[in-house]
């Protein structure tokens, strides 16, 4: 009779074991969620809303395409996937049969135009000196017309010869000025330039350095150093100018591309840290760098279909906008990355000194990009053209002084003849 009554006594009060052990655990359960919300909001206003992030975002690079600018077959190849190459290095070659034809026509045709433009320069000393003989051949015979005519009245001289004589000074006068007109007329060919900067020659200079540099583009040099990716080019094919052969990345200058939700930019500044991680070696290597830049436009505004929303029914998609990030050299070099591969990108966006978008048009003294190898062939065409001009300039100039000396020589037995 008593067992009843103390149950249910204790049931009345509300002490039943069983009770205040689940109403503890939820205590206990309540308390630890207010602290991890707590926790978590302390951690959101203090560090993570100071942190944009996304996993959108690949290693992007420069990927040279090795075209060729001339049509040509090919004779060999010196480099194939994988392979690192340095500047310069000679990648494909051509055959250089027609080149090596055109170039030596060229050149003989340069040293033809050397002798024949020489040959106008000498005319004006041979000219002039026509002059000064075609001078002396008038006052002869104008001095043999005045002995004439003082002796006409004499009888021993006849009219006849007197108008011999006078059409002799016509005719010396006639031959000067003939001379005279044959020098203005040279000199105009000659006059304000030298046999170098004269317009034939250069006309045939340009014809050498036109042949010189298809010779040299029958060889196809790295334009940077870099690997050798997307090899397509084989030997015996013929291929057209602008064909793709292969390409050349440079993994030594890559930035990273990452695509963050239009949300995300309203305190994204250009200069903001950046700490990058990639799939390829996993979250034990962080890679350094910074904001760039932002894209002009969303990436399906630059699709190459773009969506068109007024065409039919719109539903709302968050966009994306391209982040250029840039990659620290060191960490490239100590862990080189290939381009396409995932990153993880999480910006410091409470750095705001920068501007949301670049400020100021960039000003460069030298191009972003630029190569030196192709500069080669057309020193060695100058190069040459200065070898054929002065080659032929000594042998002509030579001979054109043994000239004017036989026709000095000439001109003083004329003299004393007279």
């Amino acid at each position: 009779m008593n067992a009843p009554t103390q149950n249910t006594t204790n049931s009345a009060s509300g002490t039943n074991p069983e009770s205040g052990k689940r109403r503890y655990l939820l205590t206990i359960v309540t308390v630890l969620l207010l602290v991890a919300g707590i926790a978590y909001a302390i951690y959101w206003s203090m560090f993570s809303r100071n942190f944009e992030s996304t996993e959108d975002a690949y290693a992007a690079g420069n990927v040279v395409q090795i075209t060729p600018q001339i049509a040509g077959t090919v004779l060999a190849i010196h480099a194939d996937d994988t392979e690192l190459v340095s500047a310069g290095k000679t990648l494909v070659e051509f055959d250089k049969t027609d080149a090596k034809v055109a170039l030596e026509q060229a050149e003989a045709q340069l040293a033809q135009t050397v002798r024949e433009v020489s040959v106008l320069f000498a005319n004006n000393s041979s000219l002039q000196a026509g002059i000064a003989l075609r001078s002396s051949e008038v006052e002869r015979t104008k001095a043999d017309l005045a002995r004439r005519q003082e002796l006409r009245g004499t009888g021993a001289v006849s009219q006849e010869e007197i108008e011999h004589a006078r059409n002799s000074v016509k005719a010396a006068e006639a031959a000067l000025l003939t001379a005279k007109e044959q020098l203005n007329a040279n000199h105009a060919l000659t006059s304000n330039t030298n046999v170098a900067q004269h317009p034939s020659v250069l006309r045939a200079a340009a014809k050498v350095r036109e042949a010189s540099l298809a010779l040299s583009r029958a060889t196809l040099p790295a334009p940077l150093s870099g690997y050798i990716a997307k090899r397509s080019v084989q030997v015996g094919q013929r291929v057209a100018p602008g064909a793709p052969l292969m390409s050349i990345v440079a993994l030594n200058s890559l930035w990273v591309d990452a695509n963050f939700k239009e949300v995300q930019l309203a305190h994204m500044r250009v200069g903001q840290d950046v700490v990058l991680q990639s799939d390829l070696y996993g979250s034990d290597v962080e890679f350094h760098g910074k904001v760039l830049g932002m894209s002009a436009g969303t990436g399906s505004a630059f699709a190459l279909l773009p969506a068109q929303n007024a065409s039919g029914n719109w539903i709302k998609v968050v966009q994306r906008v391209p982040v250029r990030i840039s990659l620290d050299a060191k960490e490239l070099e100590a862990h080189p990355l290939r381009i396409g591969v995932s990153m993880h990108a999480k910006v410091n966006i409470s750095q705001q000194q920068g501007a949301p978008v670049a400020a100021t048009p960039a000003l460069r003294s030298t191009p972003a990009y630029q190569t030196a190898v192709f500069e080669q062939g057309s020193q060695d065409a100058d190069k040459k053209i200065a070898q054929i001009i002065h080659a032929n300039l000594s042998s002509v100039s030579a001979a054109a002084s043994a000239s004017l000396k036989k026709l000095a020589q000439a001109n003083v037995a004329a003299t004393k003849a007279q």
